[in-house]
């Protein structure tokens, strides 16, 4: 059996052009598209993950202070 779908697999792959594949044809898009992609310079992508990072370090401390000051309210009603 597993001869027969290999054989099948193989017979298919070599009647098929090479461009005919929409696995290749997908590839080769994606390869034409990246090339048109304007990537950040080394310091563009250092100065947007220091924002990253202190929007999240900012984030976490007004939650974290948020959570203790309404756990302290919320323990001064249940004693």
């Amino acid at each position: 059996m597993l001869i027969s779908l290999t054989c099948l697999l193989a017979y298919n792959l070599t009647n098929m052009s090479f461009k005919e594949n929409r696995l290749v044809q997908y590839l080769i898009s994606s390869k034409t598209e990246l090339k048109k992609v304007t990537w950040p310079t080394r310091q563009e992508t250092t100065k947007h993950t220091l924002v990253v990072i202190g929007i999240s370090l900012f984030t976490a401390s007004f939650l974290g202070v948020l959570d203790f000051a309404f756990s302290k309210i919320l323990g001064l009603f249940i004693k």
